[in-house]
């Protein structure tokens, strides 16, 4: 028996892309970096794609740079270019969970939010 499920968290390296299908069906197309994924422990990239309405709220909240989480299986696509290159990839089809909120605008990404102390009574 075997299994395929993947599992991986990362942060979005583009604005999500919602393509319609037709009959009222929609893919919502994601890039995510992941830590570690890579050669030598490097940042790997790995394409997603969430389907129907989950893709449909992912396409409207998420932007470049939000915590995500992925699951799904992963699938294995070539193809030969015009110029007669063979190509591969591997993508991840299932769901999505966000992780992190958007930061407020001039927020520095790299700076811990600060919580709000409760005003003086």
């Amino acid at each position: 028996m075997s299994i395929n499920n993947y599992i991986a968290i990362g942060h979005l390296t583009r604005i999500p892309k919602l393509k319609e299908l037709g009959s009222d069906k929609s893919v919502c197309e994601l890039r995510l970096a992941v830590d570690g994924m890579g050669r030598g422990g490097e940042v790997g990239y790995i394409n997603v794609s969430v389907y129907g309405k989950a893709g449909q709220a992912a396409a409207q909240y998420l932007t470049k740079g939000r915590q995500v989480a992925v699951q799904g299986r992963l699938e294995f696509a070539q193809w030969e270019t015009d110029a007669g290159d063979k190509r591969h990839d591997y993508s991840i089809v299932g769901s999505v969970d966000f992780l992190s909120s958007p930061r407020a605008a001039g927020e520095d990404a790299k700076q811990p939010r600060r919580r709000r102390e409760p005003a003086a009574a």
